[in-house]
């Protein structure tokens, strides 16, 4: 059984040329990638008791999500509890 060779295949396209020099230290690329998000994002600080610190993370982890993520969850969800009394 003959196989026919695809000539167009995935390696046959265009590659990105390489790139010169040293690579972007890590403390450049965190400053990008905060100043990315400042535009949808606010940091905040909060101190809060280590039993609910611990069941927030206990809780972003059944759901795979980060503990950022879930505060947003969270907050959204009583927003919408609230408005709906």
């Amino acid at each position: 059984m003959s196989q026919t060779v695809n000539a167009e295949t995935s390696s046959s396209g265009k590659k990105r040329p390489y790139r010169r020099g040293n690579p972007v230290p890590a403390r450049e690329r965190q400053k990008a990638s905060l100043a990315r998000r400042s535009a949808t994002h606010k940091a905040f600080h909060a101190v809060i008791q280590l039993r609910l610190k611990e069941k927030l993370s206990e809780l972003a982890d059944e759901d795979g999500i980060t503990q950022a993520q879930m505060l947003e969850w969270l907050i959204e969800s009583e927003v919408k509890r609230r408005k709906s009394l």
